[in-house]
């Protein structure tokens, strides 16, 4: 059985990805959960509708769920049209609901009607999301920057990225900076499904046969988990771990935090007070209440430091190189780092 000239594996959909729109037509709940970074959405039915569609099926069957799904969005079908309209390239739209069947269908059939040439993702956000999946368990060439918190990793990753070296920034991607403090400045972030489906089209964008660097990070960030697979080739690649002294990093991390409100930083401190030990916890939040933020984040540094060394205590001999540094020059400790990396490559 031959396939529809207008149904697109996974693989032919993203190449045409890059060149046209891509609209999602699932509900607004089902794309905010997760969705192809870059798509647009503009659904056959709102949460509710859809709720009410799906009852219907469940219970009194196809037909009268088609019947109902007609009547419910028949008022709304001229301002979909037209924004499918705006929206196209070349009179071209790359449509996908979840499964590939009636909804992007429909929505298809509908453009068409518009002059618009739709494609199709056959299998929908589904295949996509296994497609992904898959994909980000295979091997990859990482280097991994490692570093005591407040050691500056995302800055110095910045300056590998201005000289053309290939970095992906997972907490950019996580929205957090990954420790207690981390959520403070930052929009709400993704969910695990959407960060893995950003991780995608960032690596995909990438030379796969070209080293990425990665900041060192725990299986998850904030809320944000890690794709098992993409975390075990993490936890496999070559490490570089840049240590400093904590009245080094103190100022960065004094400067970067206590913009924020007392209550805020407070909170971050809650999070983890079990971790901290009782004693210490009310030591730090007393401190921050008395405006001492660096007494307070002297005390949390300690524990992240001693869980840190931990960490790479477990790594493999030979797989981790340490770099000591007494400055916080970003741009100096970018240099100290690759020139470490020669040694990995």
């Amino acid at each position: 059985m031959t396939r529809p000239d207008n149904k697109l594996t996974v693989k032919e959909f993203l190449k045409l990805s890059t060149s046209f729109p891509v609209v999602d037509v699932r509900s607004p709940g089902e794309y905010a959960y997760g969705h192809i970074p870059g798509a647009h959405n503009i659904p056959l039915f709102n949460d509710d509708q859809r709720a009410i569609v799906g009852t219907i099926y469940k219970q009194e069957g196809n037909l009268k769920a088609v019947k109902k799904g007609i009547e419910l969005v028949a008022p709304e079908m001229s301002a979909k049209l037209q924004a499918a309209i705006d929206m196209s390239a070349k009179g071209r739209l790359l449509v996908h609901c979840w499964r590939g069947g009636m909804r992007s269908e429909a929505m298809a059939w509908l453009f068409s009607l518009g002059g618009i040439t739709p494609y199709l993702l056959e299998g929908g956000y589904k295949a996509y999301r296994n497609y992904i999946l898959e994909d980000l368990e295979r091997p990859r060439k990482f280097i991994i920057l490692g570093g005591l918190t407040g050691s500056g990793k995302t800055h110095i990753l910045k300056v590998l990225s201005a000289k053309t070296i290939q970095v992906t920034d997972l907490e950019g991607l996580a929205c957090h900076k990954g420790s207690a403090f981390g959520a403070l400045g930052q929009p709400p972030q993704p969910s695990s499904e959407h960060f893995a489906n950003k991780l995608f089209a960032d690596l995909y964008l990438k030379d796969a046969d070209t080293i990425t660097w990665l900041e060192d990070e725990s299986r998850n960030i904030g809320t944000v988990f890690l794709p098992d697979g993409f975390y075990k080739t993490m936890q496999q690649a070559p490490v570089i771990a840049l240590l400093m002294s904590i009245e080094t990093r103190l100022p960065r991390l004094i400067s970067e935090y206590t913009t924020f409100p007392k209550e805020e930083i407070a909170s971050s401190i809650i999070r983890i007070s079990k971790r901290l030990g009782g004693d210490r916890a009310r030591t730090a939040l007393e401190a921050i209440e008395k405006g001492d933020y660096g007494t307070a984040i002297r005390i949390t540094l300690e524990y992240y430091d001693k869980a840190y060394h931990y960490g790479l205590s477990k790594r493999k001999s030979g797989q981790v190189i340490f770099i000591e540094s007494d400055s916080d020059d970003v741009q100096a400790n970018a240099d100290k780092i690759i020139e470490a990396a020669s040694s990995f490559q």
